[in-house]
């Protein structure tokens, strides 16, 4: 069963999470091309830019090819250098880790905290107090001595992270604050949409992401100087409107004005996307109230969740089955549904990662399953979802 959120369907197949289309997208993509607008110039690129800015409430917007370029643009800007460290959620897509490495830098995993999933302001403090120290008038890390520069936390599934305590922990040891809103946009954080509450936050346009332009991702900041260096590292670092005249190392990282395009019709909808999302989310909740041993993602009293990706915990001793055996009966059904990502501090790729805590969310991993959330899921297949869970669902080794 392919995982790609446009991978072609079977008649009958419910997948995961897949692209909604229903917009402007064919009028602004055939003005892009009866214009001849197709590459990285165009007023689909700007005007998404500030469509993104003004909706997240930062002063400016900069598009960029993929969310992980994104981040690794915010992390220089930040001004995270080679051997730096960047305290990063542990359980999330490794995107946000590689993107550290990409800087030069190492990443130091925080868990999760157990209500909400996100990453735990008490673990970031505890670190920061505890295992850290002022040395020439930085904060080092005592077990590598490297300087501590950043915190990213990832908003993970559509919830929102309490930031407001690691953003108070960053003023007072002067860190920048990266957020990874990828997974987030249209959520908000008490009253406040996400992505203004640090110093700089990156999104991701992704096929299986609330809105997509295929790919795409986009970094929103009020720094103006920030910006301005955003917009000059990921067009290369030209300093000279004419000339090919370069003084630093750039990237190509725009975004074409196709996808632009793209961006903009699905912009237009997000808040009927979010509240689809919150209504499947809910039909969810109702359901599975009744079934033993499935525990949906809560939401917190502070948030707004976009219920990006709706997920439930398998007890495997209640409910009979673990989530990996759930998956693969679901999967029998036709339906299809995914685990959490390996928690990156047990991830090959970044051995030898400093953690702080970890057990949350290695639990969350091993009984985390994702259930069918397309905006366009009708409520006759998400009735088909739930009634193949409460068929698999075991009570003594008997269906109930």
């Amino acid at each position: 069963m392919q995982f790609e959120p446009d991978a072609p369907n079977d008649p009958g197949f419910i997948p995961l999470c897949i692209p909604e289309i229903r917009g402007n997208e064919w009028i602004y993509l055939k003005e892009c091309l009866d214009t001849g607008w197709v590459s990285s110039v165009g007023s689909f690129v700007d005007r998404f830019e500030s469509t993104v800015a003004e909706y997240v409430g930062t002063k400016y917007a900069v598009a960029t090819v993929n969310g992980t370029a994104a981040l690794h643009v915010a992390l220089l800007v930040a001004g995270v250098e080679t051997d730096d460290e960047v305290l990063v959620s542990t359980l999330t897509f490794i995107a946000p880790a590689n993107a550290i490495r990409y800087a030069g830098a190492w990443p130091v995993f925080v868990d999760a905290e157990p209500e909400y999933w996100q990453m735990d302001p008490q673990r970031v403090a505890d670190f920061l107090e505890s295992d850290c120290a002022w040395s020439d008038g930085v904060l080092r890390n005592r077990a590598t001595g490297r300087r501590v520069k950043a915190l990213l936390p990832v908003h993970i599934l559509g919830h929102p992270v309490d930031i407001d305590p690691i953003v108070a922990l960053a003023r007072k040891y002067g860190l920048a604050v990266i957020e990874d809103a990828t997974e987030c946009l249209g959520a908000r954080f008490r009253g406040a949409r996400v992505g203004g509450g640090g110093d700089i936050a990156c999104f991701s346009f992704n096929g299986n992401k609330i809105i997509t332009t295929g790919g795409g991702g986009m970094i929103a900041t009020s720094n103006e100087s920030w910006a301005k260096r955003v917009k000059h590292l990921t067009t290369q670092s030209k300093d000279d409107p004419i000339e090919y005249i370069h003084h630093t190392i750039g990237y190509n990282y725009r975004l074409t004005n196709i996808q632009a395009a793209l961006g903009c019709a699905q912009m237009e909808l997000l808040d009927d996307y979010v509240a689809s999302k919150r209504r499947i989310a809910t039909r969810y909740r109702d359901a599975l109230i009744d079934i033993p041993g499935l525990t949906p993602m809560r939401e917190a009293e502070w948030a707004w969740s976009t219920f990006w990706m709706d997920t439930t915990l398998v007890d495997a001793r209640v409910y009979g089955r673990s989530s990996r055996e759930l998956m693969a009966a679901l999967q029998q059904e036709n339906i299809q549904t995914r685990p959490l990502w390996q928690p990156l501090h047990l991830s090959r790729a970044h051995a030898g990662s400093q953690v702080v805590g970890g057990s949350v969310a290695e639990m969350l991993y091993a009984n985390g399953l994702s259930l069918p959330c397309s905006v366009g899921l009708s409520e006759q297949s998400q009735d088909r979802v739930i009634a193949t869970l409460r068929k698999h669902a075991m009570s003594g080794g008997v269906p109930t």
